[in-house]
């Protein structure tokens, strides 16, 4: 009787599979470091890898507000006030990603989707202006750390596409491990050197901590801990489907191998 295979069973080398699980991320995380402890290596990691997550990160948190967003290498263009279309566009694509998770059996992207579904509630409907304000200029690193793990997460996830089959959850896993890095490793030594902190302007626009400390009146110390806080919450959920992944691909390599060793 045929077996439709499903999730790791549709893995042909479970056991090289293994070795990629153990390694990969701690490697790229690896990897990453030493770019960021470069001149030359930091400079083309933060313009050809963190960029586009951060200004990414401000888009995501701005739809999540309501806000119509567009991103692009240097800057995100948001309204000033919020819109029907943009967030209405958004929840379509949240029940339609959901609808999509649901027939295909997958509960890790339903659960994102709800996730999503919940935050875009409070965003639009509970925020104030003011509130969403902050949150849309401390999403740029905030949710460009987040995003950057859900990144390195990938890799464990989606056998049965093209996440898989082709070279996307390495693609995904490179840009995510090089985002969170350069943007955690920024904030981890301005614990220890305020003028690490990214104050002032680049290229004539005044950056996320300036409009932090001077519109919402937030300490330096209040900004460095919020974004360590949101960095170390990402380095223990990384580290959690870190450990499920590892521990996933081995059950399913003991499986086949009983299974083969009866037949």
């Amino acid at each position: 009787m045929y077996v439709e295979k499903r999730g790791w069973e549709l893995v042909d080398d479970l056991a090289l599979e293994r070795k990629f699980c153990i390694a990969a991320i701690p490697l790229m995380l690896g990897i990453a470091v030493l770019f960021k402890i470069s001149g030359l290596g930091s400079s083309l990691q933060r313009i050809f890898l963190t960029m586009p997550v951060h200004e990414l990160g401000h888009a995501i948190s701005a739809w999540l507000c309501g806000y119509a967003a567009i991103p692009s290498l240097w800057k995100t263009i948001i309204p000033d006030s919020r819109g029907f279309v943009a967030p209405l566009m958004l929840l379509i694509s949240i029940l339609y990603m959901m609808r999509y998770a649901m027939r295909e059996h997958s509960n890790s992207l339903f659960f994102l989707g709800l996730l999503l579904l919940i935050l875009q509630t409070i965003g639009t409907l509970a925020l104030s202006e003011g509130t969403a304000d902050w949150v849309v200029t401390f999403g740029g690193d905030g949710m460009g750390m987040i995003l950057a793990t859900v990144l390195m997460c990938t890799f464990f996830f989606g056998k049965g596409s093209q996440l898989y089959r082709g070279w996307l959850r390495w693609g995904f896993l490179m840009i995510g491990a090089a985002a969170f890095i350069d943007i955690y490793g920024t904030w981890w030594i301005a614990r220890d050197d305020v003028y690490n902190i990214p104050y002032g302007e680049t290229g004539g626009i005044k950056t996320d901590a300036w409009k932090l400390i001077n519109f919402h009146f937030w300490s330096r110390e209040q900004l460095v801990g919020n974004y360590l806080s949101v960095g170390l919450a990402c380095l223990i959920s990384l580290a959690t489907v870190y450990a499920w992944g590892v521990w996933r691909v081995s059950v399913a390599l003991r499986t086949r191998r009983q299974r083969d060793n009866e037949n």
